[in-house]
């Protein structure tokens, strides 16, 4: 196999633009393009302001971009210079036709891929960094291998394992890299080309090579065990709020157990993000398809508990407030998934918001990263919602406060300045159980925690 020199990556998303720019940081001899045919994302990709919020991310890019890292939207030229292309594109679950609803929507793999033909001058690397379902390889090398110039490609897996907030950190320092491939000589090769460009700067021992089979698999699984344990906890929580224990508590105790850990145990409104619900419904649809029922209904509860819990969290919320919202103002605070990430995808908060405007609440929505995604978001919503950056303002003259997105920037904040400027009673209700609850109570609050007793003045 000839020297690689020329790495590619189509799709310049949340993926695919962190792992060239940490690729392209360590490792100087090669060219790496970034290729999407978004034009104006790749001008935000030119730009100071990048299209997407990730710490760290800003200096990496800087340190590389013209230097060995390009953006381009010219993907002919990409394809054909390329030695390995990495396909980061977006894989969202369907939304008509069979599957719908479950499986993963693979028009922009596929699309792909017959671009790769259609533009390639000679073989190829071509690297799944997309998360896909199993077997997907197949389809992917049949669209290959069925051109008419000739030409070999050698398809390989390599899945990502980021966290948004700390994606810069995941790949500077990974726990492991999976790199999945062939079993024939030329699949092997391909693995250990790939391999190898991890291996500057990732220990040999953490690079883990598989068949192809099990690395798609291992991506999917990895994500609905994740998944499970949050599910797990929050439904626990909704007992501990029953009951009058403490889900800290008991996520504490039971995470010094060292079989269980202490990881993805903390209780919240849910988890988010572009990768868990898509992910554990195609696993979902994969076990339906393989005609095993009770797999996939085992699986699907972890997508129901989440959604349980927005709902539940409304419900406590109205319990709370007189059993109405209507034309009441409600601060939301954070909008955004999680913390240390502008993405709202799949994010519980706007199940919550959406809950809220159906209770004719009206909204005042804050987040520091997220507003514009939260206008999208919401653009199709009917009621009265406002965004603004100032959380003060948010509060101002509201009935309660909601902490949706664990920000720092809210466990900093002023609140008896808040206090002083809500209606009253004050409500206050953490999502996150991020905040001093008793603290909050002594100010005068009424708090409502997640998984726990709440804190109110009410006789």
């Amino acid at each position: 196999m000839k020297e690689i020199r020329n790495i590619l990556c189509i799709g310049a998303g949340y993926v695919g633009g962190p792992t060239m720019a940490v690729i392209a940081d360590h490792c100087p001899e090669y060219r790496i393009t970034v290729v999407d045919i978004d034009a104006r994302r790749i001008d935000a990709w030119n730009s100071p302001r990048l299209p997407i919020y990730e710490p760290g991310l800003d200096q990496v890019v800087a340190r590389c971009r013209g230097r060995n890292l390009f953006y381009s939207t010219d993907i002919p030229k990409g394809v054909r210079e390329a030695d390995i292309i990495f396909v980061s594109v977006n894989t969202p679950t369907k939304t008509f036709g069979s599957g719908a609803g479950r499986a993963s929507d693979l028009q922009f793999v596929e699309r792909t891929a017959r671009q790769i033909v259609e533009y390639a001058q000679d073989g190829k690397i071509v690297v799944e960094k997309s998360t896909l379902p199993v077997r997907t390889a197949q389809a992917l090398s049949r669209v290959l291998q069925a051109n008419a110039k000739g030409l070999r490609f050698q398809i390989v897996s390599n899945p990502e394992f980021l966290a948004e907030g700390t994606a810069i950190q995941d790949l500077d320092d990974p726990e492991r890299v999976l790199i999945g491939g062939t079993d024939d000589p030329e699949g092997q090769e391909a693995v250990e080309a790939v391999a190898r460009i991890y291996t500057h700067w990732v220990p040999r021992e953490k690079i883990i090579t598989t068949s192809l089979w099990s690395s798609e698999l291992t991506k999917l699984v990895a994500n609905a065990f994740l998944a499970q344990r949050i599910s797990s906890i929050n439904s626990i929580s909704a007992l501990c709020e029953r009951t009058g224990a403490d889900v800290d508590q008991v996520s504490q105790a039971i995470g010094m157990d060292s079989r269980i850990g202490p990881k993805f145990l903390r209780a919240g409104i849910g988890f988010g993000g572009s990768c868990f619900r898509k992910d554990i419904l195609n696993l979902v649809y994969l076990c339906e398809h393989y005609g095993l029922p009770e797999v996939a209904r085992y699986w699907e509860s972890v997508v129901d508990i989440n959604d349980y819990q927005a709902r539940r969290f409304v419900e406590k919320m109205l319990e709370a407030m007189f059993n109405t919202v209507t034309e009441k103002k409600v601060a939301i605070l954070g909008f955004a998934f999680k913390a240390n990430t502008g993405d709202t995808r799949d994010t519980p908060a706007l199940a919550v918001c959406r809950q809220l405007l159906a209770e004719r609440a009206s909204l005042a929505i804050c987040d520091p990263r997220a507003l514009d995604n939260a206008r999208q978001e919401l653009g199709d919503a009917d009621g009265n919602v406002s965004y603004t950056p100032d959380p003060y303002l948010a509060c101002q003259d509201a009935h309660a406060v909601v902490l949706l997105t664990d920000w720092p920037d809210f466990q900093r904040l002023d609140y008896r300045r808040i206090l002083d400027s809500l209606q009253k009673p004050a409500f206050l209700f953490d999502g996150r159980n991020c905040l001093p609850h008793q603290a909050l109570f002594n100010l005068g609050y009424n708090v409502y925690p997640t998984g726990k007793p709440p804190w109110t003045h009410f006789p």
